[in-house]
């Protein structure tokens, strides 16, 4: 029966690199998930004939300059 034994040493650096590695990924994930999660949301909302704005105030976009004398 053979059995190998391996040292290994993994520098500090290689560490980090494979922590902001994961937390890369899961961003990745979570932006994905959060984008198709709207996107699915507003096609039911869509199709069940909900409105998102009903009860929302808009303000008008005009801009009023007024000239000093």
């Amino acid at each position: 029966m053979n059995i190998f034994t391996t040292f290994g040493y993994i520098d500090p650096s290689v560490m980090t690199y494979a922590i902001q590695a994961g937390a890369g990924i899961i961003i990745a994930v979570g932006a994905f998930v959060g984008l198709y999660f709207r996107k699915a949301k507003k096609k039911v909302n869509k199709k069940l004939g909900v409105d998102e704005n009903k009860n929302k105030e808009v303000e008008s976009d005009d801009i009023v300059v007024e000239k000093k004398k």
